[in-house]
């Protein structure tokens, strides 16, 4: 049994390459930018859009929401919109609710 220690230990002995601390570096390196690329910097820009959207929603826009509801804004606050559903029906949404601004004329043609 005794031998098979001493292998154990001599293999442990001078087995790592001296580099192989910053290969280490360089591989979390690359995958932190792999990462970046992947994940990150496309969340970002989706966030943005978003943003944009929201800030140019106005009256009279057709909009979709997040929920697939479709409507007609008729008032735009700071934070909320009013949205006209169907005549005489006004419903108040948070403005992130929206998910993309309609051609004039969709709602209509449904």
């Amino acid at each position: 049994m005794s031998f098979f220690i001493a292998e154990a230990v001599a293999q442990t002995e001078g087995a790592a390459p001296p580099n192989a601390g910053f290969m280490n570096f360089v591989l979390l390196g690359g995958l932190f930018v792999f990462m970046y690329f992947v994940i990150i910097r496309p969340q970002r820009k989706r966030q943005k859009e978003h943003k944009s959207l929201v800030e140019t929603l106005g009256k009279g826009d057709e909009v979709v929401l997040t929920s697939g509801m479709l409507g007609k804004i008729t008032e735009v606050d700071e934070n909320y919109i009013t949205l006209n559903a169907t005549n005489n029906v006004d419903l108040k949404f948070q403005k992130s609710s929206v998910h993309a601004v309609l051609p004039k004329g969709t709602i209509k043609s449904i």
